[in-house]
């Protein structure tokens, strides 16, 4: 199995190989020895985004080219770019670009009563850098999202932040062997959420929720503990890899929260990272839950705009 960074890459590579063949996520599923459900959600997590609208974008990205610049009938290149029918090129190419591969010539040909001129938004090919890896894995972000309020039931431990990199891994792993199953919804559950909450900015104490999500707090163990997470505006980064959360090293955390705090500094971004509050890890505990052998992990940091006292 290749380690993640190398996969990704090599599938990016096939599919610019592949732009004027069928390729699919079928066959690359079968090159690379991954269910084409895995690869089809590994994808989706990586560049948020279908592997199969990314490949047909690429291709009709590819496909203007020959729109433009040969006299080629619209025919040969529907089947050159791997398209089956005319007619179904010619649909996608509208809603991908808004205008008909015709229109397109006409309109550039300058040919009277033809739609004005048209921006057309193409989808240029995901690259990925060094920067992006970490250790055996990939991460990716920041993006910013809308997280909705949810509720967490879990063991509270109260960590100095000298320690918190040994400690918070070790509670959530006796969390999750010891406590979870105490908890009804949790049975099932392939997903560990790990929710710090900084108590004193200076020193950074901070109380440490190892938790699972539920639906609502009818049924609280004794020793566990209740929180609800409110509705926020959240940068989020997200992580590929082949190790476990509970194997996490301080080399692989450090560059993490570097990545986080570049973000919190940047001068051109209208947001403030609010870090020194309140954030949370959401991991997929069971491999092959989003992409075959790797684990994967998500990190949640809230944020207003500048100028918004919150």
């Amino acid at each position: 199995m290749l380690k993640p960074f190398d996969l990704l890459e090599s599938v990016l590579v096939d599919i610019e190989k592949g732009i004027r063949t069928s390729i699919n996520s079928d066959i690359l599923a079968e090159k690379y020895e991954l269910s084409e459900r895995h690869l089809r959600r590994l994808f989706r997590f990586a560049f948020n985004q279908s592997i199969s609208g990314y490949i047909r974008s690429r291709k009709l990205t590819a496909s203007l080219e020959e729109l433009l610049k040969s006299d080629d009938k619209i025919l040969k290149i529907c089947l050159d770019y791997g398209f089956d029918y005319e007619q179904s090129y010619i649909r996608t190419f509208k809603r991908e670009f808004g205008i008909t591969p015709g229109e397109l010539r006409k309109n550039k040909q300058g040919v009277k009563n033809t739609p004005p001129f048209h921006l057309v938004k193409i989808k240029p090919p995901i690259h990925l850098s060094v920067e992006n890896k970490i250790d055996d894995g990939v991460i990716f972000g920041p993006d910013i999202v809308m997280v909705p309020q949810f509720h967490l039931i879990g063991k509270l431990h109260h960590i100095p932040s000298s320690d918190s990199l040994y400690l918070a891994p070790k509670a959530g792993l006796q969390f999750w062997i010891n406590e979870r199953l105490k908890i009804n919804e949790a049975g099932k559950s392939g997903t560990y959420y790990g929710l710090t909450k900084i108590m004193n900015p200076k020193d950074w104490a901070c109380e440490y929720l190892a938790s699972v999500q539920v639906k609502n707090f009818d049924n609280i163990p004794v020793g566990l503990t209740a929180y609800t997470f409110e509705a926020s505006m959240c940068v989020r980064f997200r992580y590929i890899g082949q190790h476990h959360l509970y194997d996490i090293n301080q080399t692989f955390a450090v560059e993490v929260y570097n990545a986080i705090r570049k973000l919190t500094q940047d001068e051109v971004t209208k947001y403030i990272v609010l870090n020194e509050r309140i954030y949370f890890e959401k991991v997929a505990v069971a491999k092959g839950q989003y992409g075959g052998d790797y684990y994967q992990m998500e990190w949640f940091i809230p944020m207003v705009e500048k100028g918004v006292t919150s």
